[in-house]
């Protein structure tokens, strides 16, 4: 098993909106929206189970980012 260090708090915060939007079942909404509305106190700080979790659903949002499939995927946008 590959341990790898966990990302900073606040570049797991950067993506945590889409996250939230991204949940795919009710325990990954409500786990989501707790941890939005707890980071908004001040000093505060996962424990080491939540961050891994963070780190986890962030890992897994932009896993399923990378499955594209060709031009597609995106709107093009001509000048």
């Amino acid at each position: 098993m590959i341990i790898t260090p966990l990302r900073p708090i606040d570049e797991l915060l950067w993506s945590w909106p889409t996250v939230c939007e991204a949940a795919t079942n009710e325990w990954a909404r409500n786990f989501a929206r707790s941890i939005a509305s707890q980071s908004r106190r001040r000093n505060w700080k996962p424990s080491p189970k939540q961050h891994l979790l963070m780190q986890r659903m962030v890992n897994e949002l932009y896993q399923r980012c990378d499955n594209f499939d060709g031009p597609e995927d995106f709107p093009l946008i001509e000048d």
